[in-house]
């Protein structure tokens, strides 16, 4: 049984379908969902030829379980990569757009220079970002704040006018509260390994040059050409010709424990309309503050640990305009530090960065607000919440025409929080939950928030049902044994 039907729970369902016939292991699978569509925040619009993103619009290239999972499902030709520009995106400071320097993500040396000319830091401010190649290396054990590293490694001026809103932006977060280990791991390893983040990442850049491939060559971010919400049809019609039943409208109101028989569990999970399914394995692909609620009663301390997993509240509002383009309207959009003290966490031109998004006449843009600390702006109603955005796009870039088309899109607790210590709790919390073979908890809550690390985290929620079912007596191998 598969409670949830968002990403993570249907890409659970359609790697333990592959991983049991491997096995050749009979099984059947249902997938629970309350809401009456699947997908999660997976949520693509199309009016007319405006096609719009509520939740993600893409996904990063580099974490190979997005495309992996596409390519499976015969979407590999729908991937799009992001459109050809000179200029990628801008970053606010001091109420004007400044160029974002290429490659700062990559951190490459070469790279860097084109901070000379983005007037974004003072001479200061680019001497000690330089010197980071010379920053000793961090200690090995403990946590650190995203905040805390950055300014190490780099300085309080790169990191408050820069990296913040780039790195704590995706989570949607306060930098002095997250994790580098839990958000940002890689960082964390480039710094043991190699002393230095720029010298990691020019470690890594040789490697992957070095290597060749016959796949298409990718853009950091893709997407598809019809929207994300195509990977959901594909996932939910793949599972229903597998044989996997899909359940929409399907609240799961509790969750009990019985002994089926020595040293085996049947899990019975009850329903709002007050029925009950039975299963011997139990995946709850479900928000941490939803897990907490059903594991609770079975182990307190597994519920203390969920509570522990906070979530902020965000909101996306798409508009189209006319499109007569102002000279900061170039590229993909632009971010906003902390610091500038906005509603506004970022915007995309949408229709800039993607084809097929818009008619050629219209600007679609995507602009965010809410996040930690910042979420009262979420208490307007969708007439006040666009014209506070508007507002902030015509002071900004010069954006004075009314939109032809507004969509506002909600997420209350929709982006968790990997706060100080969260790999540790995560830790406990699995120590938690083993006393019960056969249950288990995956979902953005726990190892990554983005497309693929859900992916990624259902095919381990997977491999350890089956392994679980393969390791109880040879009655579960030689008849059907019902999962949900």
């Amino acid at each position: 049984m598969i409670v949830g039907g968002g990403i993570s729970g249907l890409a659970t369902a359609f790697s333990l379908q592959e991983k049991a016939a491997k096995a050749d292991l009979p099984i059947h699978c249902t997938v629970l969902e309350s809401d009456p569509s699947w997908g999660g925040k997976i949520v693509t619009h199309r009016v007319g030829e405006i096609v719009t993103e509520a939740g993600p619009d893409s996904f990063l290239s580099q974490k190979q379980a997005g495309l992996d999972l596409c390519m499976k499902l015969g979407l590999a030709g729908q991937l799009i990569n992001t459109n050809e520009t000179g200029k990628k995106a801008c970053v606010l400071y001091k109420g004007r757009l400044h160029d974002l320097p290429e490659g700062l993500l990559s951190f490459v040396p070469k790279q860097l220079r084109s901070f000379f000319r983005s007037g974004l830091l003072t001479w200061t401010g680019l001497a000690r970002m330089g010197l980071e190649l010379a920053v000793p290396r961090g200690p090995s054990t403990g946590d650190e704040s995203l905040a805390a590293f950055l300014r190490r490694r780099f300085g309080a001026q790169a990191f408050e006018r820069v990296l913040e809103p780039l790195m704590a932006g995706i989570y949607a977060g306060d930098a002095e509260q997250m994790s580098l280990r839990a958000t940002f791991p890689r960082f964390f390893e480039l710094e043991q390994r190699h002393g230095s983040i720029v010298r990691g990442m020019m470690a890594a850049k040789k490697v992957a040059s070095s290597v060749s491939t016959d796949q298409p060559r990718r853009t950091m971010f893709v997407s598809l050409k019809n929207g994300l919400s195509d990977l959901v049809t594909a996932l939910t019609g793949r599972l229903t010709q597998q044989g996997v039943e899909l359940r929409m409208g399907a609240r799961v109101e509790a969750l009990r424990v019985r002994s089926h028989e020595l040293g085996r569990w049947m899990y019975d999970l009850i329903l709002q309309d007050g029925s009950a399914l039975s299963a011997e394995s139990v995946v709850l692909a479900t928000p941490a503050y939803v897990s907490a609620d059903l594991l609770r009663p079975l182990t307190p301390i597994a519920g203390g640990l969920l509570d522990m997993i906070s979530y902020a509240s965000t909101a996306t509002i798409a508009m189209a305009f006319p499109r007569t383009l102002t000279s900061a309207i170039e590229g993909f959009g632009f971010i906003v530090p902390r610091a500038e003290q906005r509603h506004l966490l970022a915007a995309t031109w949408t229709s800039l960065k993607w084809p097929h998004r818009a008619p050629a006449d219209q600007l679609l843009v995507r602009c965010y607000v809410g996040g930690v600390g910042r979420e009262d702006i979420l208490q307007l109603d969708d007439e006040k919440l666009t014209t506070k955005v508007q507002t902030e796009l015509s002071a900004l870039c010069g954006i004075r025409a009314e939109p032809s088309y507004t969509e506002v899109n909600r997420w209350w607790k929709g982006m968790p929080q990997y706060r100080l210590g969260h790999l540790e709790r995560l830790t406990e919390l699995e120590a938690a939950v083993s006393r019960y073979p056969g249950l288990v908890l995956t979902g953005a809550a726990y190892r990554g928030v983005g497309i693929p690390d859900c992916i990624r985290d259902g095919e381990i929620a997977a491999e350890r049902v089956v392994q679980d079912l393969l390791g109880k007596t040879d009655v579960v191998r030689r008849s059907t044994t019902k999962i949900g």
